[in-house]
C-alpha cells in the first residue's frame, strides 16, 4: 500500500460509515394533483443514489426525476413503483429531485425513499489501492441488502393491506348473500302459503 493509499485509508473509512449511517429511510405522503421536491447540494464528483418505493395509494405508481443546478434532466421515471437513480455530480450546485402525483386526481400516494450518504471524491483519491475498492465495494453491498430489506417491508406491507381488503370484501359480500337468501326464503313461505289459502266468498 502506498504511502497516498495509507494516507486515506482513514478517511476513505469515515467516508463509507457516513455513507452506511445516512442512508435511512423516509416516508412522506403526496396528495392528489400534488409534487413534494428534496434537494441536495453537491461538489463536483459527489456522488448520490436515491431509491424510492410506492407503499399505498392509487395503483401504486409515481412520477420521480432528478434535476442538476441547471435545471437538465438527469433521470426521470414515469408512473414507477419502484426506482433507483445514482448520479455522479458533474459540477456545483443544488440537485433537486421530485415525486409527483399530478397525474393522479383522487388518490393520495405513500412514498418511501432512501438518499444515500455523499462522498466527495477528491483528485487524490483516485489511486486506491485494492484493499480500498473492496472496502467501497462492500459499502455499495451493503446499502443494496438494506435497500431490499425495506422494499421487502414495504412490499409485505402492501400485501398484507390487499390481503385484509378482501377478506373484509368477502366477508361482507357472503353476510349480504346470506341476508338476500333469507328474503328469498321469506318471500317463497309467504307466497306459497297464499297459494294455498281459501279464499272465503261472503
Amino acid at each position: 500500500m502506498t504511502l497516498l493509499s495509507r494516507r486515506h485509508t482513514p478517511w476513505l473509512i469515515l467516508s463509507i460509515l457516513s455513507l452506511i449511517s445516512l442512508a435511512s429511510a423516509h416516508m412522506i405522503e403526496i396528495t392528489a394533483s400534488r409534487k413534494e421536491c428534496f434537494f441536495e447540494d453537491l461538489h463536483e464528483h459527489d456522488q448520490m443514489t436515491v431509491t424510492y418505493q410506492v407503499g399505498e395509494g392509487g395503483h401504486l405508481d409515481i412520477d420521480f426525476w432528478l434535476t442538476d443546478p441547471e435545471n437538465n434532466v438527469l433521470a426521470k421515471h414515469i408512473r414507477e413503483s419502484t426506482g433507483t437513480t445514482s448520479i455522479t455530480a458533474e459540477k456545483d450546485g443544488r440537485h433537486e429531485y421530485c415525486f409527483s402525483n399530478q397525474m393522479s386526481t383522487v388518490a393520495d400516494k405513500m412514498v418511501s425513499f432512501n438518499v444515500h450518504g455523499i462522498i466527495y471524491v477528491s483528485e487524490e483519491a483516485d489511486v486506491t489501492a485494492p484493499v480500498e475498492r473492496e472496502i467501497r465495494s462492500l459499502a455499495i453491498g451493503l446499502t443494496s441488502v438494506k435497500d431490499e430489506q425495506e422494499y421487502i417491508v414495504v412490499r409485505e406491507r402492501t400485501h398484507r393491506d390487499t390481503a385484509e381488503s378482501t377478506c373484509d370484501r368477502v366477508k361482507w359480500w357472503s353476510v349480504l348473500q346470506a341476508l338476500v337468501l333469507f328474503a328469498v326464503v321469506a318471500w317463497q313461505v309467504y307466497y306459497l302459503k297464499s297459494f294455498f289459502e281459501v279464499k272465503r266468498v261472503i
